[in-house]
């Protein structure tokens, strides 16, 4: 008899636009693994509801996504350690008999993506993280042990900036500024956008002044979310200017990994998916 395919999900709201479907069917393909994986828009209030039902249907993981990042942690019986470092999760794993072990593959996927594809050396440079959400809490703990010097954290709420900055407990060396002073502040060599404003339509005001020569400007967002955020970096003549498809595609195989017990070779899908992104 031949075997059902594993069952997998992204949940997230919205979700359309979620190219992991495409990212872990050809990741299947690839190591032999049949699955089927797809995309359930989840608003925050039905969420648990939602994933349970996934789960009684026979669910075997899922990713989690914008905004739903700290309620899946919440859900969770279990955390590795990085996800429970963060607070955040965006991969579940089936426990035996019932119940969700959390990760978070955002951290290591953005290094590998930095590092690794596009050869950047994070070691002492001083960075601004844009944003303190659920995208800023999975990665900044990653930046940190990748060897920045400082982080620099602005939230147009700085209560939330200052949750953070609270939670990873490195005053000498974590720092938090109000959005609208970042004009007045100097200037950073490394700046990640982790804010929402490209997912939802809207403008990020930033003042060219904080881009420092030789910058590394990086927004964890892909397409058209990252479209405005690049064209800042570019104007502001950042030496180096990328988008998060690479980092997604990364977190993913780190995913895939964790379920399947493989890491998939990650170029392939990379360049197949740039250029489809290209091309729109």
């Amino acid at each position: 008899m031949r075997e059902s395919p594993q069952r997998h999900a992204v949940f997230g709201h919205p979700i359309s636009h979620s190219l992991s479907p495409a990212i872990h069917h050809r990741f299947g393909q690839q190591s032999g693994i049949a699955l089927s994986y797809e995309a359930i828009d989840a608003p925050p209030e039905t969420f648990a509801t939602q994933l349970d039902d996934f789960r009684h249907a026979g669910g075997s993981g899922a990713n989690v996504t914008l905004p739903l990042k700290t309620l899946a942690f919440e859900r969770c019986a279990q955390v590795s350690d990085y996800a429970a470092r963060s607070g955040v999760v965006n991969t579940l794993e089936a426990l035996p008999g019932s119940g969700w072990r959390g990760h978070n593959t955002d951290g290591t996927g953005l290094i590998v993506d930095l590092t690794e594809r596009h050869r950047q050396d994070l070691r002492e440079r001083d960075l601004l993280l844009l944003g303190a959400g659920g995208a800023a809490q999975g990665v900044a703990f990653a930046l940190l042990d990748a060897g920045v010097r400082s982080l620099t954290i602005a939230n147009r709420h700085a209560e939330r900036a200052d949750a953070l900055a609270d939670r990873i407990g490195q005053p000498g060396r974590v720092h938090v500024r109000y959005w609208n002073d970042l004009a007045t502040l100097g200037s950073w060599d490394f700046i990640i956008n982790a804010t929402s404003a490209g997912v939802q339509g809207t403008a990020i005001d930033l003042p060219f002044a904080i881009v420092a020569p030789r910058a590394l400007c990086y927004d964890l967002s892909y397409g058209r979310a990252a479209t405005a955020f690049l064209a800042w970096a570019r104007t502001a003549k950042a030496a180096h200017v990328f988008d998060g498809l690479g980092m997604l595609v990364e977190q993913a195989a780190e995913a895939f990994a964790i379920w399947h017990g493989v890491r998939p070779d990650t170029e392939a899908v990379h360049a197949e998916l740039r250029e489809r992104l290209d091309a729109a």
